[in-house]
């Protein structure tokens, strides 16, 4: 086996990097990738696979650390009795989003890569993703408080999926405006509150 050259799987990396931004997956070319990193499209295979290992080496750990939090962050309150969820649930819910707009700008790139460029990988329904995540533990939230919105026609399943989903979409206009940390924070905060608001009057908080 022949020895691999160090620092090429790191030109490869920032060289990939660009080219799914400029391009988007489908359309960006491992010929173009190996020539602005000085290597060839075999040593890419070598080291990467195809174009989509490539792709996932380089949105895989963020994605993966991300999920994880979110989910620790759902199991960490919903392991607290009732009465602390629903004394709570607003305020704990605000820090968690601040925290997770946050994360995003500390890793702006591959967020870009996953809204915009991840078309035809098996990461073009991360937004989804995250969807489900929260869904599941709101789910876990009426039932453990005893909330009835649902029992009681003030909502449905299908509308709190979609009103999830909007709000997550909505987060992710940061990204796709291409916001400046100081203005995305803000508008993260007043989203939040204009979706608070609304909860607010469905959960009785």
């Amino acid at each position: 086996m022949a020895k691999q050259i160090e620092g090429v799987y790191e030109k490869v990396y920032d060289c990939a990097k660009k080219e799914f931004l400029a391009k988007g997956f489908q359309e960006a070319s491992l010929r173009t990738i190996a020539q602005e990193a000085g290597t060839s499209t075999g040593s890419i295979y070598t080291r990467f696979h195809n174009k989509e290992g490539l792709f996932h080496a380089i949105v895989s750990p963020v994605v993966e650390e991300i999920k994880n939090w979110f989910i620790d962050v759902q199991e960490s309150f919903h392991q607290k009795d009732a009465d602390y969820q629903k004394q709570n649930m607003p305020e704990y819910s605000g820090m968690e989003a601040e925290e997770f707009v946050a994360y995003i700008y500390d890793h702006y790139d591959v967020f870009k890569l996953l809204l915009e460029c991840s078309g035809g990988t098996e990461f073009s329904d991360f937004l989804n993703q995250l969807v489900e995540i929260e869904m599941k533990y709101t789910v876990k939230y009426m039932e453990a408080t005893g909330d009835d919105a649902i029992c009681k026609g003030n909502i449905s399943p299908e509308f709190l999926h979609i009103v999830t989903s909007a709000y997550f979409s909505g987060i992710f206009e940061i990204v796709r405006h291409d916001m400046r940390r100081e203005d995305g924070m803000l508008y993260a905060k007043q989203l939040r509150e204009f979706y608070y608001a609304g909860f607010a009057k469905i959960y009785n908080w």
